[in-house]
């Protein structure tokens, strides 16, 4: 289906700048911000765009990150639309605050340019962060590209804030990998960009006197169990939420987003599961493939919270075979976050196919399309002799 779309301008920008650039349109009451690399022109560039008078956002440099959350989510209490941005141990430094504005239900954004955990030192591209935070009630999105890093952020604001949902996002870019290379993106209107997003008018407010409302009051055996409750009906509800959204945006610019993308999946015999920039590389490996005859297929998740088991495991039906590739080692786990999470929504649908998971590109290393390939090429061997063991390995990884 077609569209009257927007048409944007086009510019060169990295993808820290994309999404700075979203965050002038969308002018934010409230910025709490520390720096941290490969985040840090996200927040740098927005700090410009305050001192040269295009946005009316109240700026708040802070001495940690637990402190922006902490400014965040006190702006958001108040009433005000708040954002914040961060990535590895960064986000580790905000781990009690993330539960706090999930709790409170506070539609915070903030946006996470995933990078590496110490030790040894690392300040390139894993999904370390964000999946160790990936139950913390944040609703998670994963970009492909710069362009999409944009469209997430423009999306997610609507997302939050959606009355059935309340929620905070997590808006999730590969670090370096797209923060800090350049790549077309198409930015819209700022006029349209304020049309789409409208005015945020908060359910309540501590500074509505004449409706007082209690925050971080005790709650133990009595009513704690209660009052968690909301908190999944709210994750159940974004999941019909960001397809409306997506939709909507579908509608305002030509670009369609949903949970899952599909590259020549409908026929595949054989199937990567992948999140993160590196899906491109995939793609042409997808595509060498086909050439030869070999009926290869990606499916790329764009949000993994919540997690899209009932399109997943649609666009699984028939595979003969799956990998899913992972930006992220969990130690002593049966095996890694999207992996646990596509077996299980295997296993509950009745659903048998051979599943195994690689990890890859710790530290940012690259992975390119011959070594995708050599997945592909393991798949069909596993195919071939019915033999997933070891279900855990490892992509471009020198052996001791």
């Amino acid at each position: 289906m077609r569209f009257a779309s927007i048409k944007g301008e086009v510019k060169a920008l990295e993808g820290d700048n994309a999404v700075a650039e979203a965050m002038r349109q969308i002018n934010p009451d409230v910025v709490a911000a520390y720096p941290i690399t490969p985040q840090t022109e996200i927040v740098m560039t927005f700090s410009e765009f305050v001192s040269d008078g295009k946005v009316d956002t109240e700026f708040i440099p802070v001495e940690s990150e637990h402190a922006a959350l902490s400014a965040c989510i006190g702006a958001a209490l108040a009433g005000a639309r708040a954002q914040t941005a961060t990535c590895g141990p960064g986000l580790a430094l905000m781990w009690e605050m993330l539960w706090v504005a999930s709790g409170w239900r506070l539609p915070i954004v903030m946006y996470i340019t995933n990078r590496a955990f110490n030790a040894p030192l690392n300040i390139l591209c894993s999904h370390d962060d964000s999946m160790g935070s990936r139950d913390a009630c944040w609703i998670q999105l994963y970009a492909e590209t710069q362009q999409e890093a944009y469209d997430n952020a423009l999306q997610a604001i609507r997302i939050a804030e959606h009355p059935d949902v309340l929620l905070p996002v997590m808006c999730c870019m590969d670090g370096f990998v797209l923060s800090h290379t350049l790549a077309p993106v198409e930015v819209l209107p700022d006029e349209a960009v304020k049309n789409w997003v409208g005015n945020y008018t908060p359910r309540y407010s501590v500074l509505d006197v004449d409706h007082p409302v209690t925050y971080g009051a005790a709650d133990f055996t009595d009513y704690y169990f209660e009052h968690k409750r909301p908190q999944w009906e709210a994750m159940a509800n974004a999941s019909r939420v960001i397809a409306e959204i997506g939709e909507e945006y579908e509608k305002l610019t030509g670009r369609r987003y949903r949970f899952i993308d599909t590259y020549q999946l409908e026929d595949a015999e054989i199937a990567i599961i992948i999140l993160g920039a590196t899906a491109g590389a995939t793609r042409v490996a997808v595509d060498q493939l086909r050439k030869d005859g070999i009926k290869a297929g990606m499916l790329k998740i764009r949000s993994f919270r919540p997690f899209p088991a009932d399109e997943v495991m649609k666009a699984l039906k028939g595979k003969k075979a799956v990998a899913i590739l992972e930006r992220t080692g969990f130690f002593g786990a049966q095996g890694n976050p999207v992996f646990l999470e596509v077996a299980t929504a295997l296993y509950l649908n009745k659903i048998q196919i051979p599943l195994v998971n690689y990890i890859f590109g710790l530290g940012g290393r690259d992975t390119v399309p011959e070594q995708i390939c050599t997945v592909f090429h393991d798949l069909l061997e596993i195919v071939r002799s019915g033999q997933t063991e070891p279900v855990f390995r490892y992509l471009g990884l020198r052996e001791f």
